[in-house]
């Protein structure tokens, strides 16, 4: 595959500061006729060299996919397992929720998977879940403040209420172990719920939605459906705790390769302040 030389148009650095996506980049194996994944797949490249985050959580991907964006993405490495068999490679392995991360800004230090289900260290199915779903997580530094933080990327079911409310709760049982000392955190995810839901009341008493949070926000839909939907629902998040501020929250709705969709949800991105 060639990916055609793209100009970006990067936003200026802010010191102390750490860019965010979430981004489902919808899994390569679905059949959306032009819309899929062998039509569109440098868009995802474009958007990401365009936008320039310094990290970003991407949930539906298969390997391939991974693979296509570490290599014609600039300066970004990754981590994360497929969530049937909890490998790396392999189209058998299924949808990752890996998360990118720039090299030149930040360094990883440790991370790990566990899967949304009563054992979290196996590749299961949880609850009345219609498929497994994992969490991947990340210690990270910024190498620019020498401050550390974590970094948690999931998929809540789009079925099960139960397993997205137990899930979501192992989540924040996780991350309240692994962080006893309140480092700061990112949680990202498409939680295929939307803010007023009852679900995400705990996770709203733990952490702060850039949505609600941020100086300068946006409250549009981010779940387009290739533009079939009348009604564009948010259902992709980013949260956070233990930064100072967040100036910025936007769903980012902006075509590449002409493209009005570059996948079936819109990116969402934040900045935070250390």
């Amino acid at each position: 595959m060639t990916l055609v030389p793209f100009l970006s148009a990067k936003e200026p650095e802010r010191s102390g500061a750490l860019t965010v996506i979430s981004y489902n980049i919808r899994n390569g194996e679905s059949e959306d006729g032009t819309n899929s994944w062998e039509y569109r797949f440098p868009a995802s490249a474009m958007m990401i060299d365009d936008q320039a985050p310094d990290i970003f959580g991407l949930q539906e991907a298969y390997d391939y996919q991974v693979k296509y964006l570490s290599e014609y993405t600039d300066g970004y490495k990754s981590i994360g397992v497929g969530r049937e068999n909890g490998k790396k490679k392999g189209k058998e392995g299924g949808e990752h929720m890996e998360i990118f991360y720039k090299t030149k800004n930040i360094s990883l230090l440790k991370w790990g998977t566990f899967w949304l289900a009563e054992t979290p260290d196996k590749p299961v199915l949880g609850w009345d879940a219609a498929c497994k779903r994992t969490a991947t997580w990340a210690l990270m530094k910024d190498k620019r403040t020498g401050k550390k933080f974590f970094y948690v990327n999931t998929h809540l079911d789009h079925v099960g209420r139960e397993a997205q409310e137990k899930g979501l709760a192992l989540i924040l049982e996780r991350i309240a172990s692994m962080n006893p000392d309140g480092v700061p955190m990112v949680l990202t995810g498409d939680f295929n719920v939307t803010p007023d839901d009852k679900i995400l009341t705990g996770l709203n008493s733990k952490m702060k939605s850039a949505r609600d949070y941020a100086v300068k926000s946006d409250r549009g839909g981010t779940f387009n459906d290739w533009g079939r939907e009348k009604t564009v629902k948010a259902i992709d998040y980013i949260y956070f705790s233990g930064f100072s501020s967040c100036p910025v929250f936007e769903v980012i709705r902006k075509s590449y390769m002409e493209r009005n969709f570059i996948s079936d949800h819109f990116p969402v991105k934040a900045v935070l302040v250390f």
